[in-house]
């Protein structure tokens, strides 16, 4: 254990470790072996991180703080963030498999959410009312809702903490972090900025550990005010009835089965490259990854032929190679899910077009890119998020055909679409059931721009301008503006 490398958590400005003394070990999916431990926070861990951020957001100068001093100190923590990439990516890559070219350059590019976010903390406003009454001037402020509990999955771990604290910050709330379990290393590394940007303490407190003790005394805790929670339904479920504890709001973004629809006229080449992307970009471990392919009959074997050909060239290995194109699955749980489905797949009618099986020769959590030619829309693996390289492909006839098998699904995050028509790319965008559409491009992002779902995968909104209003609440105040006494109440005129 002389090479593992031992982490703590942050609570009120100060780096602890669990008070019973937990810990837990982080595996690096490309080796299989422990690399870190991470704290084990208790119930206690957690009621005193919360505690903190309370009073921080009660009583301590960031109470205090003006909305541009906010803004400095988002600011700040956005260059430091872009002077990090280096280190916080190559730690993202270790601790989940992804890749160094990845990370790291998600991590640079994650800073301009906090400086959009640090331009936006001094424009929150209120509205002056046309109310119907005389001698009244009613007007509303916009005021922080208190401490928010924000949830992070593995996956893209510093982009989601950036759509969730970005905000919620500017706005002026505090956050208790909790970092997932599976992989915690980076975003604890991004907390040693918090306090080098100017945040005072308990403004930001980041605990690590399992849904049950950490999560569940989390997102029940009577001071937490808002719940921001990215994860599978099954937990969503948890989070949602732990709320009735503190009537907490919240916010859920559940992944998804998204469509990737290519019409007959679209530019092949383009809607290959952006199908590989889409599913095969990140090992597949996109809560928007375009995992269900519907092709045009008439385009649809030329496609896979150019898409399988491309799949079969991808380069798996080891995530901090440059060359590496494609690396492991976070965990051991992913990778025996998919190959449960995989097979049920093929026992259901499914073709193997390419992959199908775990790599030779690598002893990591490791799976091929797959490509499945599935006959039927009622094939289990077509409505099952697997969160990994699998690809359930399927042909249509016409729009209105495509229209009602890309909408039925329980999901509803994320489509794309590749057609030249003008006219159908407004149908298309109109008419199917999800919270993004991509027309002639995929998973693209930007903090301008909002991203959620519908159904099956969640709601309430991130990044953008419109997400800082939901870490507020609007307080109407009515002034009588008239120096005659109020009427007597029993009298009605």
């Amino acid at each position: 254990m002389a090479d593992v490398k031992t982490y703590k958590m942050l609570i009120d400005g100060e780096w602890v470790g669990a008070s019973d003394g937990g810990m837990f070990d982080s595996v690096n999916p490309s080796t299989g072996q422990v690399w870190s431990r991470v704290p084990e926070a208790t119930a206690a861990d957690v009621d005193r991180a919360v505690r903190a951020a309370d009073r921080a957001f009660t009583s301590g100068p960031w109470a205090e703080m003006l909305p541009s001093a906010r803004g400095r100190c988002l600011r700040k923590l956005g260059d430091l963030l872009a002077q990090k990439s280096e280190e916080l990516g190559r730690t993202e890559s270790i601790d989940t498999g992804k890749m160094l070219k990845e990370t790291r350059w998600q991590a640079k590019y994650i800073a301009e959410f906090f400086h959009f976010y640090a331009g936006c903390a001094d424009k929150i406003s209120g509205e002056t009312l046309p109310i119907d009454k005389p001698d009244l001037f009613v007007f509303t402020r916009r005021e922080p809702l208190g401490v928010v509990a924000a949830v992070v999955p593995w996956n893209s771990q510093l982009f989601l903490v950036a759509v969730k604290i970005g905000p919620a910050l500017a706005a002026g709330n505090t956050v208790v972090l909790k970092a997932s379990e599976h992989a915690s290393a980076a975003m604890l590394e991004f907390g040693e900025l918090i306090e080098e940007a100017g945040f005072p303490p308990g403004v930001v407190n980041i605990v690590t550990g399992h849904g049950d003790p950490c999560g569940k005394a989390l997102t029940s805790h009577p001071l937490v005010a808002r719940i921001s929670f990215t994860g599978g339904p099954g937990a969503a479920r948890h989070v949602l009835y732990n709320s009735a504890e503190n009537f907490a709001e919240v916010s859920l973004e559940l992944g998804g089965k998204s469509p990737f629809i290519v019409f007959d006229d679209a530019d092949i080449e383009s809607a290959v490259n952006g199908s590989i992307a889409g599913i095969f970009g990140a090992t597949g471990q996109s809560c928007v990854a375009g995992s269900r392919l519907y092709l045009h009959e008439d385009i649809a074997d030329e496609f896979l032929v150019k898409m399988t050909a491309l799949a079969e060239k991808i380069l798996i290995g080891d995530p901090l190679a440059e060359e590496t194109q494609m690396g492991p699955l976070c965990t051991t749980g992913q990778l025996e899910h998919i190959e449960r489905e995989v097979a049920h797949a093929v026992s259901e009618g499914a073709k193997v077009l390419t992959g199908g099986k775990r790599p030779e020769g690598l002893p990591g959590t490791y799976y091929e890119p797959t490509i499945l030619d599935c006959p039927r829309q009622d094939l289990r693996i077509v409505d099952t998020e697997l969160f990994g390289p699998v690809l359930a492909v399927q042909r249509f006839r016409t729009e209105e055909e495509v229209l009602k098998l890309a909408n039925d699904t329980k999901h509803g995050l994320a489509a794309g679409i590749f057609t030249r028509s003008g006219a159908r790319q407004m149908r298309m965008a109109k008419a199917i059931r999800a919270g993004i559409v991509w027309v002639n491009t995929y998973r693209v992002v930007s903090p301008i721009a909002e991203f959620g779902g519908v159904k099956g995968s969640g709601y309430g909104r991130e990044s953008g301008f419109q997400a800082m209003y939901d870490y507020t609440r609007p307080k109407t105040v009515w002034v009588n503006t008239s120096d005659a006494p109020m009427a007597n109440p029993f009298v009605m005129r």
